[in-house]
C-alpha cells in the first residue's frame, strides 16, 4: 500500500516542475537584454557623472535638470514628444536592417533628401490642390527619395560586396551636399537671405497638432511606423526570412531564399520611414527645406535603435526618452552655464557603453535557458 500512494503521488509532484521549466527558460532569455540594457545605462551614466565632476559641476542638479527639462512640466513633456517623433522613424532605418544583420548609420542622408524631395514636389501643387493630397504626395515623395538613397547601401552590399555601414555614412554626406545644391539653388525662395530655403509652406499646408496636445502628428505617424515594422517582422513571412537570412545567409541561400531582394528591399523600407521623417520635420517643423534638416536625427536614431535591441516594439519609449534628453540641453545650458552639446556627449558615452555591452550577451549563465530548465 505504501509503495502504491508513493508511486501515484511521484507525477503530482513532477507536474508543476514540468509547466515552470520552459516558462523560468523563455524569461531568462528575454531578461537578458533587458539587464544588459539597463546596466549598460547604468554605467554610461556613472561615466557621464565623473565628466561632470572633472569639468566642475554637480551630476546631481544635472540629471535633475535634464529630469525638469524633458518631462518636468506637461510643456516639456509635449516638447520631449514632439522631438522624439523623428527618431522614431530614423531609429528603423537602423533596425530594420538590422535584422538581416546590416548595420546601416546613414540615415540622415534619406532624411535630408527626403525633406527635399517633399518640399519641391509641394511647390507646384500650393493653392491648386486640398491640403490633404498635397500632404500625401509630400510624403510618397519623401518615401522614394529615402527608400532608393538606402537601398543604393543595400543594392552596393549584397552585388558588388560593398560595406554597407561605410557606403550608407558616405552617401549621407552626399546627400547633406545635394541638399545644399538644390536648397542654395534651384529651389532657393528668394526671400530666403540669411539661410537659404525653399519657399515656405502656407500654414493650412502644414501638419497640425493633435487634439488636447500641442504635440504635431509626426509622433503619431511614427508610433503606427513602429507598430508595422514590428508585424512585418514577427508576422509575416517576409519578416521570417529576413530572421533567417540575418542568422546564417548561406543556410538561406541554400533554402532557396531571395536574400539579394530581402537586402534592398528591407534598406529601401528602412529608407523611406528615414525620408518620412524629414517629410515631417518640412511639414510639421521647419515649413520649408533648410540646412536645419540636417539636425542629427539620423545619427540619434542609431542610438535609439542600439538601446531599443533593433525592436521596433521598444524603440517607441527609448526615442521618448532620448527626446527628453535632447529637450532638456537648452535648460542645462541656461542654468549650469553647460554648452548645449553636453546631451551629446551622453548620447556619445552611452552608445559607446551599449557597444562595449554587446559582448557579454550569452556569457552569464543566469540568463541561459537550459540552465532554468534544468533547475526548476
Amino acid at each position: 500500500m505504501t509503495v502504491e500512494a508513493n508511486t501515484s503521488a511521484m507525477p503530482i509532484a513532477s507536474k508543476p516542475s514540468s509547466v515552470f521549466r520552459p516558462i523560468l527558460g523563455w524569461l531568462a532569455r528575454r531578461a537578458e537584454p533587458i539587464a544588459i540594457t539597463f546596466g549598460a545605462i547604468l554605467i554610461g551614466l556613472t561615466l557621464f557623472s565623473i565628466f561632470i565632476v572633472v569639468i566642475g559641476k554637480s551630476p546631481a542638479t544635472l540629471f535633475q535638470l535634464m529630469y525638469t527639462g524633458g518631462f518636468g512640466s506637461w510643456f516639456s513633456i509635449q516638447n520631449s514628444l514632439s522631438r522624439a517623433a523623428p527618431l522614431l522613424l530614423t531609429a528603423l532605418c537602423v533596425a530594420l536592417p538590422a535584422r538581416l544583420g546590416l548595420v546601416i548609420i546613414g540615415g540622415e542622408g534619406a532624411v535630408v533628401l527626403g525633406g527635399v524631395a517633399a518640399a519641391a514636389i509641394a511647390l507646384p501643387f500650393l493653392g491648386s490642390l486640398p491640403v490633404l493630397p498635397v500632404l500625401i504626395l509630400m510624403a510618397a515623395a519623401s518615401m522614394v527619395v529615402g527608400g532608393i538613397w538606402i537601398g543604393l547601401a543595400g543594392f552596393l552590399r549584397h552585388y558588388r560586396g560593398v560595406n554597407e555601414t561605410i557606403s550608407s555614412l558616405l552617401l549621407a554626406y552626399i546627400a547633406i551636399a545635394l541638399m545644399n545644391q538644390f536648397v542654395e539653388g534651384p529651389l532657393r525662395d528668394p526671400a530666403s537671405l540669411n539661410k537659404p530655403s525653399t519657399t515656405p509652406l502656407p500654414a493650412e499646408y502644414m501638419i497640425g497638432a493633435m487634439p488636447g496636445m500641442d504635440v504635431h502628428w509626426g509622433l503619431a505617424i511614427g508610433i503606427v511606423a513602429c507598430v508595422i515594422s514590428w508585424v512585418l517582422i514577427e508576422v509575416t513571412s517576409f519578416g521570417f526570412a529576413a530572421r533567417i537570412a540575418g542568422g546564417n545567409v548561406r543556410a538561406a541561400q541554400i533554402q532557396g531564399l531571395p536574400v539579394g531582394r530581402l537586402i534592398v528591399g528591407f534598406t529601401a523600407i528602412a529608407g523611406s520611414f528615414a525620408g518620412l521623417a524629414g517629410m515631417i520635420e518640412v511639414a510639421a517643423v521647419q515649413g520649408s527645406a533648410n540646412a536645419s534638416l540636417a539636425a542629427g536625427y539620423g545619427y540619434t536614431g542609431i542610438l535609439v535603435a542600439f538601446l531599443a535591441r533593433h525592436n521596433p516594439l521598444a524603440i517607441i519609449p527609448v526615442a521618448i526618452l532620448l527626446g527628453g534628453i535632447d529637450a532638456s540641453g537648452g535648460l542645462i545650458q541656461r542654468r549650469m552655464a553647460l554648452p548645449d552639446a553636453t546631451v551629446l556627449v551622453l548620447q556619445g558615452t552611452l552608445f559607446v557603453v551599449i557597444l562595449f555591452c554587446e559582448t557579454f550577451y550569452g556569457r552569464f549563465k543566469i540568463f541561459n535557458p537550459d540552465l532554468w530548465k534544468r533547475s526548476a
